[in-house]
């Protein structure tokens, strides 16, 4: 029997998470992990109540703002901070956890990330932002990239309806 890795059944996780995601440009998802159980999870999109990109447009794009410039240009939150925030939300400490992401990520979430006790960051696709990088390395962060991973392919449903809970 062909298992995926601790690491690939997570990262599998974190890309169907992102599936969620509200952004224009980029989907990304993150699952934080302890004890190899999964105590929250965050994709990135505005904030609850508010309008969604595609409802509203993208003001980074109207602004031309190049990719990890200027995070404070737009009206969501990133997978990072939002895993962040349903954690503390639940009341589920984050502290020696593992996060889980489909993108590295930002310097903004790697301090976030940093002050909620995160011991190590396992993601896949790169972010163009070289100052996280350093942050992580002065901070003494665990961060791997893997390339190849065991991923579950995730497919769109044609029924017209985007909450699926009903239909089971």
């Amino acid at each position: 029997m062909n298992r995926p890795s601790w690491d690939d059944y997570f990262l599998s996780i974190a890309y169907m998470v992102s599936s969620r995601s509200t952004c224009l440009r980029r989907k990304v998802g993150a699952v934080l992990v302890k004890d190899k159980r999964i105590i929250a999870t965050g994709y990135n999109g505005a904030p609850s109540g508010l309008k969604h990109p595609d409802e509203v447009g993208c003001l980074r794009e109207k602004l031309n703002v190049p990719s990890g410039e200027r995070h404070e240009l737009c009206r969501g939150l990133h997978a990072e901070q939002n895993a962040i925030i349903q954690a503390a939300l639940h009341g589920v400490s984050t502290k020696g956890a593992v996060l889980y992401c489909t993108h590295c990520p930002c310097s903004l979430c790697t301090k976030m990330l940093i002050n909620a006790g995160i011991k190590k960051i396992i993601y896949v696709e790169g972010y163009p932002d070289w100052l996280a990088k350093e942050i992580a390395k002065e901070a003494g962060l665990t961060v791997i990239q893997i390339k190849k991973f065991f991923k579950v392919k995730v497919e769109e449903e044609t029924n017209g309806n985007n909450d699926n809970s009903s239909n089971r």
